[in-house]
């Protein structure tokens, strides 16, 4: 499988889960939010500051339907980390040989010199 179709699927593979698998996750608590209801710590629990942000509380503001919204949360948050992080390895990659003797850095190691 080549590299290309190989990223292709696992997009693929992360758009279905988190649009339209995500829904069918567990409503309950998680381990550390029940312990914190158990023992009474999460007695003085406030809204978080984002809670009406377009994307606040798993959800797209403005859409009516509680499947769709989740959905379309999910595929936004999965575009926006491979936006992110394909930005940032963009920025960080290495550079060729050509790049490197634009910027002059062609054999200007600190091992070789040292």
């Amino acid at each position: 499988m080549s590299t290309k179709r190989f990223f292709l699927a696992a997009l693929l593979v992360t758009v279905v889960l988190a649009g339209f698998v995500s829904y069918y996750a567990s409503s309950k608590p998680d381990g550390l939010e029940k312990v914190a209801q158990d023992k009474g710590i999460n007695a003085q629990e406030k809204d978080h500051a984002l809670k009406d942000s377009p994307l606040g509380d798993y959800g797209v503001k403005g859409v009516d339907s509680e499947r769709l919204s989740g959905g379309l949360s999910g595929v936004i948050g999965v575009a926006a980390v491979l936006a992110l992080g394909g930005g940032l390895f963009w920025v960080l990659r290495r550079r060729g040989p050509a790049q490197d003797e634009a910027l002059g850095t062609v054999g200007s190691s600190p091992l070789k010199d040292g």
